[in-house]
């Protein structure tokens, strides 16, 4: 077996149970082809004012180089510090992102493969391409069918949720985000299950999810069906008023830690599984600096939060964010800074840009 097929002699090649058990194989996103998102409620819900007002102008468009040069060489980065601490690294295929594609219902542009952890979810030796929300990102997953069928012949389980048809009655119309001391309401209906792998986190056994304006109640209902009896889905409240994707609310990090968004979470209601965990409360995100970032960025300021477990000791997270990386040390953990700002623009941080195909681990419970 050849280092880039990457498992061992006679093993399923996709095995990950957590967020920390040591990581042997990730699948990491492409910026070649990204354009802007074309603009639709499901984006411009979500989206902070800067980037929500750019997708309203450039929604379809290629990125200008100006993003994409100084992201590129920051990802470039990345990977090599992944295979330089001998973690076998995999890569979509390159995708016209320009080509329209559509449904009897409704016709797109794509958007980019820079975040994997969007579009599927690994638990245990099984993949799963998940129904998003946004029409863009329909056929996302056709990148990494290469990948995909190279882990189903040498012994992985791979699945596709229930393809959603998106038509419009999945979006209230009436929807806006609810202001502060508002009842939270979301974009999404029940009209059919949707979710996107991003609001799940995985510790064994138990996976943790958020309700958001990608994933409802229907779809956390399909997967916690599908996944059976052998595990646990327990929801985290939040309570940003623009929720997408948990892993800038709360995100395990080894057996009985845990970090958490003090703007999002209430760690006084966390489900009781958790009550045995140190619930780390994450340090104010320290300022970005720079208008270009600050007016193009897909994310939120608590990106800080998006770091990668190399193991349940080492952690990966941006050398920008120093009082993350210091909170990160007194809580005993060793810190790898790496360069990772201009990632932003394209939907994410380390947690976001990675898939963990395989990390080295036996399922277990870590709540009991």
């Amino acid at each position: 077996m050849s280092l880039a097929s990457g498992s061992r002699d006679g093993a399923c090649p996709v095995g990950s149970h957590t967020e920390w058990d040591p990581l042997e194989e990730v699948v990491v996103g492409r910026l070649d082809g990204a354009r802007f998102p074309p603009r639709h409620p499901a984006v411009t819900c979500n989206v902070p004012a800067g980037a929500r007002r750019l997708t309203g102008l450039a929604g379809g468009l290629r990125y200008p180089r100006a993003l994409v040069g100084p992201a590129q060489e920051e990802l470039d980065g990345f990977v090599e510090l992944l295979r330089s601490l001998d973690i076998v690294v995999r890569r979509p295929d390159p995708v016209n992102q320009r080509r329209r594609f559509g449904t009897p219902g409704w016709s797109s542009r794509g958007f980019c493969t820079a975040c994997p952890r969007d579009s599927m979810l690994v638990v245990g030796d099984e993949i799963i391409e998940t129904p998003m929300a946004w029409r863009c990102r329909y056929f996302e997953t056709h990148a990494y069918r290469t990948l995909l069928k190279e882990y189903f012949r040498r012994g992985a389980r791979w699945t596709s949720a229930p393809k959603p048809q998106l038509t419009d009655d999945l979006f209230d119309p009436d929807y806006r985000t609810p202001g502060p001391g508002e009842p939270m309401r979301y974009l999404l209906t029940e009209a059919e299950p949707v979710f996107d792998a991003a609001d799940f986190v995985r510790a064994g056994r138990d996976l943790f999810v958020t309700r958001s304006n990608v994933t409802n109640r229907s779809g956390i209902a399909w997967l916690r069906r599908h996944l059976g009896p052998g595990y646990r889905i327990h929801e985290i409240e939040s309570r940003c008023r623009t929720p997408m994707h948990i892993d800038t609310t709360f995100l395990p990090l080894a057996p009985g830690k845990v970090l958490v968004n003090p703007e999002y979470v209430n760690v006084d209601r966390l489900p009781e599984v958790l009550d045995s965990w140190d619930v780390l409360v994450a340090p104010e995100p320290d300022p970005i600096k720079g208008r270009l970032l600050g007016i193009t960025s897909m994310c939120g300021r608590w990106l800080s939060m998006n770091v990668l477990m190399i193991d349940e000791k080492r952690v990966i997270a941006d050398q920008h964010h120093t009082a993350m990386l210091r909170a990160l040390e007194g809580w005993g953990f060793e810190t790898v800074p790496c360069r990772f700002m201009h990632y932003a623009p394209f939907g994410g941080s380390f947690h976001c840009a990675t898939l963990d195909i395989r990390r080295r681990g036996e399922l277990r419970s870590y709540t009991d």
